[in-house]
């Protein structure tokens, strides 16, 4: 009996659904169009986004909160203006599919001079092969199958972006029904050299009076909160984050104790992680956002730094250790310490803009970032989905206590501004029951505001606050020049001309009281345009300033 037959694409589609893609964002384009009609007959809905830079962004977000995201563009024209949104992800260790609809496959051989193409038709995966774990070219019905659940699974394993290059012939190529898909496994670890790590790290770890640990991105991208949960339990530990690794755990944990930036960080954190005697690091990676500009000052004879497969310890390394067996290993043989003992200053009393602090509005005073912030701890609430843009938004939102459940996303390592336009429309397609809250400065979002529309188009309902501190806040604290100022927008009025959400200008603390109220009653999108002084920023943004200045011999 011989199996089903259906088209490449279908296969295609049927894999995405079962690894987790419930929506495909995208730009039409003709080499494309034969993909995206057996799209609109699939279980994978299309979500058209104004274009292909801000598909690659929604794809971003949507994975950050379900593991997986995917868009598709044409040849070319199309996903040459999404790569940039792809190296982010690949930067960051974003897992989403890349799917371009190519010429036909007699073109690759014969190449005419197609519109959308460079004569040379390999240019354009060639430079995806360069941001992405794997790519393939589908050649066949025969081989599509293989190839593609190859490049899928590659995109599992290492959390990182794939790229599969569709040309239009093989769209309806003929091939069999994909059984369940193979989910990939991680190799097990050394066994010897896993537990040399252990021992290695259980010794220091046992003579330790004041550890600390730091939670990294890696335990998010690799699906570890839990193993990391039950360690922090079993332990006592008290841990930090740096701003990669943002709301790792809830931030009301017990044993929490703040963002740790080096020497943007509040003083009792780095003291407290500078001074530890046994540093864990799990998973981090130790980038300049992460480090305040590499100011941490972290003794190695003291580190223990774990990643998903290699672990250093003092100057000895450890490779093939993969980072879930390590903590699993070190959580069954450390025994718990008292965390009263432990010297743990919770964040819930210290952070810098908590909802513990009371709020007062002054009606007839005008906002400041400091005080926006302060009023914002106390409106995002219990499993909310906080979305910060790189320069004062990010470093602002980075430093409030987050409230249990919520989730905190930024482009903290790549930092292409402009990015979280797009990734709030992917993550309001991926948590459809959550709220979603935009912090977005002016100049970034004069970049990708396009796709504002295509939340309005959709329906989706997030709050979108805008800084308009009247341009580009972030370059300022580095050199303030003319080349740093923008055309002003009446930014609220662009949800009115778009089609629809709730649109408010707000310059003082009473009319933010008013605003937040109306917010309150919509049922839409709402758009808050927030003034604010030129350079009013958080102290950790204009630390990075001099440390950007000083590392681009600006000063």
């Amino acid at each position: 009996m011989t199996s089903p037959k259906i088209t490449v694409a279908e296969y295609l589609l049927i894999r995405l659904k079962q690894i987790g893609v419930d929506h495909l964002f995208g730009v039409p384009g003709d080499f494309v169009l034969g993909f995206f009609n057996q799209v609109l007959n699939s279980e994978v809905k299309y979500v058209g986004t104004c274009n292909e830079l801000n598909a690659a962004y929604a794809a971003d977000g949507y994975a950050r909160i379900r593991g997986i995201g995917a868009f598709a563009t044409t040849f070319g024209v199309g996903e040459l203006s999404a790569i940039n949104g792809v190296a982010g992800a690949y930067a960051e260790r974003v897992p989403i599919v890349v799917i371009t609809g190519s010429p036909a496959t007699i073109n690759f051989r014969t190449r005419p001079l197609l519109h959308h193409t460079l004569g040379d038709y390999q240019i354009p995966l060639r430079m995806y092969e360069k941001i992405t774990a794997a790519s393939t070219q589908l050649s066949s019905g025969a081989t599509a199958p293989d190839e593609i659940d190859r490049v899928l699974s590659t995109c599992l394993y290492y959390q990182l972006p794939v790229y599969i290059s569709i040309p239009s012939d093989v769209v309806i190529m003929k091939c069999n029904l994909p059984d369940a898909f193979p989910f990939p496994v991680h190799a097990p670890s050394d066994p010897g050299a896993l537990d040399e790590a252990i021992n290695e790290a259980l010794v220091m770890l046992a003579k330790a009076q004041r550890p600390v640990v730091i939670g990294g991105v890696e335990l998010i991208r690799f699906k570890l909160q839990n193993e990391f949960a039950e360690f922090l339990d079993k332990t006592g530990f008290p841990y930090v984050t740096m701003m990669l690794g943002k709301t790792i755990l809830s931030e009301q944990h017990p044993q929490f104790i703040g963002l740790f930036e080096g020497d943007r960080s509040r003083d009792y954190v780095r003291e407290r992680v500078e001074s530890a005697d046994c540093i864990l690091q799990l998973g981090e990676l130790m980038t300049d956002f992460n480090t305040g500009g590499f100011t941490t000052n972290l003794d190695d004879s003291k580190t223990i730094s774990a990643n998903i497969r290699t672990v250093k310890i003092k100057h000895h390394f450890f490779e093939n250790v993969y980072l879930r067996d390590f903590i699993l290993g070190l959580t069954a043989k450390l025994m718990r310490r008292d965390p009263a003992t432990l010297e743990i200053q919770r964040a819930i009393d210290g952070c810098v803009h908590r909802h513990t602090e009371p709020y007062r509005p002054d009606a007839q005073k005008l906002l400041t970032i400091k005080r926006f912030f302060d009023r914002m701890s106390h409106l995002v609430e219990k499993d909310a989905i906080v979305i910060a843009e790189t320069g004062v938004s990010l470093f602002s939102a980075a430093e409030m206590l987050m409230p249990e459940g919520a989730t905190f996303i930024g482009q903290t390592f790549y930092g292409s501004i402009g990015y979280t336009v797009g990734a709030t429309l992917g993550v309001c397609m991926a948590a459809q029951d959550r709220r979603v809250v935009l912090f977005v400065g002016d100049g970034a979002f004069q970049v990708t505001c396009q796709d504002l529309s295509t939340m309005i188009r959709y329906g989706l309902k997030p709050t979108i606050f805008l800084l308009n501190n009247d341009g580009y806040t972030i370059e300022r604290v580095i050199v303030d020049r003319p080349y740093n100022d923008i055309q002003p927008w009446n930014y609220h009025k662009l949800a009115e001309v778009f089609g629809g959400g709730l649109g408010l200008d707000v310059r003082t603390e009473g009319e933010l009281e008013d605003a937040l109220d109306q917010a309150a009653m919509a049922d839409g999108l709402v758009f808050i345009e927030i003034h604010t002084g030129r350079l009013d920023c958080p102290e950790a943004l204009r630390s990075a300033g001099r440390s950007m200045a000083k590392t681009n011999h600006l000063v």
